[in-house]
C-alpha cells in the first residue's frame, strides 16, 4: 500500500498545469471523466455567498421542537393551540421531537411559539 501521506505530500506541491495533466491522464487510464465534479465545485463555492444572502433577507422561520421536556401534557397542549392539530397528531409530533412545528412563519410569530413552548420547558429552535 503507498503511504498515503506522502501521497498528499507530493499532489500538494504540484502547479494547476500538473494538476490538470494528472486529470487528464487518470481520465484515460481509468475510463472516467471528471467533467462532473467541476460543476459541483462551482456550486459548492456559490453555496456560502448564497447563504450569506438567504440569512441576511429571511424572512419566513421554521419552529422545531428539539426537546420536550418535563412537561410532556403541556407541551403537547401548546402544539395543538399552535398548530390545530387534533390530540394524537399533536402528541406524535411531540413524541417525535426534534420536529417541524410552524413552517415558513414570520418571525414575530416563530417567536411567540418558541417563547409559550419554552414557557413550558420545552427546548426549542428557530431555522
Amino acid at each position: 500500500m503507498a503511504d498515503l501521506e506522502k501521497l498528499v505530500d507530493e499532489l500538494s506541491a504540484l502547479t494547476i498545469l500538473e494538476a490538470a495533466e494528472l486529470k487528464t491522464k487518470l481520465e484515460e487510464k481509468w475510463g472516467v471523466t471528471a467533467a462532473a465534479a467541476a460543476p459541483m465545485m462551482m456550486a459548492a463555492a456559490g453555496a456560502p455567498a448564497a447563504a450569506a444572502e438567504e440569512a441576511e433577507e429571511q424572512t419566513e422561520f421554521n419552529v422545531v421542537l428539539a426537546d420536550v421536556g418535563p412537561k410532556k401534557i403541556n407541551v403537547i397542549k401548546v402544539v395543538r393551540a399552535l398548530t390545530n392539530l387534533g390530540l394524537k397528531e399533536a402528541k406524535d409530533m411531540v413524541e417525535g421531537a426534534p420536529s417541524t412545528v410552524l413552517e415558513a412563519v414570520n418571525k414575530e410569530s416563530a417567536d411567540d411559539a418558541k417563547t409559550k413552548l419554552e414557557a413550558e420547558g420545552a427546548k426549542v429552535e428557530i431555522k
